[in-house]
């Protein structure tokens, strides 16, 4: 099955999908994240790839804010047309395009406000009931389905950061806290798993979300899944796995919690003589397409409502009002063509 297959039969899947299959995705994005190294992915002191990431100079890069279970964007994203009539996944393959990733796959959050509050109650009751959060997790597992896809079949081009919600375990320290919002969703998420897919599938899945990196350099952009609570160095960076601080700088920082000299300063050690680098994170929520920090070098680009994404080139400044905006919903033309397929047969 090609990687469009496999996006696509994620998206459109009605129900769970099966265990075994999905560990095998798991294993297989796993693989490939412990593959990297050399000057893309800069080993810590360990010798394992360490927490930067650097993206290729040679291509664009589409950056995608938090996902939060949302399939429909991930998908549109993925198999979007462009202008020269290929998809954004057939780029990929041909390494003319990159995509990078802010984190936070798991977890619909306010718009799945009232299957929160239902599913709250089936955990109450030992999951004797569970049709709502069979739901939450049917879109969560589909959207990191199509994560765990796209980094094994381009692991040069296709990057995913930890977010603060990577955390499946909903374990205190290691640079995590438990999650908790409308709900108790990291509890709930680690409760259902264990109970329908198994204690050994919720460590595998852990192992993958521990080899993430957390911070990522372009050619003119830096990114984060948070505002970086201080400016790290860069071997700080590498071996953020080491140091919990940095990881929870890295994806817990609230908005006005950071050094305000952190972003201006990892953009000047990471990028100098570049006024025109900007800094990208989501992980807080905000209105429009994005809100201008740090005098406008600091760039949150992640509204839930909304298909927002951010299209970087390397051979020029990016300009926000040019290069942020919304991308075309194309799930209806996906399930139209996937109803049409069935009543003939095929």
């Amino acid at each position: 099955m090609s990687a469009a297959e496999a996006v696509r039969a994620a998206f459109l899947r009605r129900g769970l999908p099966d265990r075994e299959e999905y560990l095998g995705k798991v294993e297989a994005a796993s693989a490939a994240l412990d593959a990297e190294g050399g000057p893309g992915r800069p080993p810590d002191s360990r010798g394992r790839p360490g927490g930067l990431v650097r993206l290729a100079g040679d291509a664009p890069t589409i950056l995608l804010p938090d996902l939060h279970a949302r399939t429909d964007f991930l998908a549109s994203v993925l198999l979007q047309p462009l202008p020269e009539g290929q998809r954004v996944l057939d780029a990929l393959g041909e390494g003319s395009l990159q995509v990078l990733c802010l984190g936070d796959g798991f977890h619909a959050e306010a718009r799945a406000l009232d299957r929160w509050k239902r599913a709250y109650q089936e955990f109450a009751g030992g999951w004797a009931r569970h049709r709502a959060m069979d739901q939450e997790m049917r879109e969560s597992l589909a959207l990191m389905e199509m994560v765990l896809v796209c980094k094994a079949a381009f692991p040069e081009r296709f990057h995913f950061l930890k977010g603060n919600h990577e955390n499946v375990l909903n374990e205190e320290g290691n640079g995590n806290h438990p999650f908790r919002k409308f709900a108790l969703e990291g509890m709930m998420v680690t409760s259902w798993l264990e109970r329908f897919y198994g204690r050994d599938f919720l460590e595998r899945y852990a192992g993958f979300e521990r080899r993430l990196p957390l911070f990522a350099a372009g050619p003119r952009f830096l990114a984060s899944h948070a505002e970086p609570r201080r400016a790290y160095t860069e071997r700080e960076l590498i071996d953020a796995r080491l140091d919990p601080e940095t990881v929870l700088g890295l994806t817990w920082t609230d908005n006005g919690a950071a050094d305000p000299r952190a972003v201006p300063g990892l953009l000047d050690r990471f990028l100098p003589g570049l006024p025109g680098a900007r800094y990208f994170t989501g992980h807080r929520a905000i209105r429009g397409v994005y809100r201008e920090l740090s005098g406008g070098r600091h760039l949150q680009i992640h509204n839930p409502d909304r298909f927002v994404v951010a299209w970087i080139m390397p051979g020029r400044d990016f300009d926000p009002d040019l290069d942020i905006g919304e991308i075309r919903d194309i799930n209806a033309d996906l399930r139209k063509v996937h109803a049409g397929t069935r009543k003939s047969g095929r």
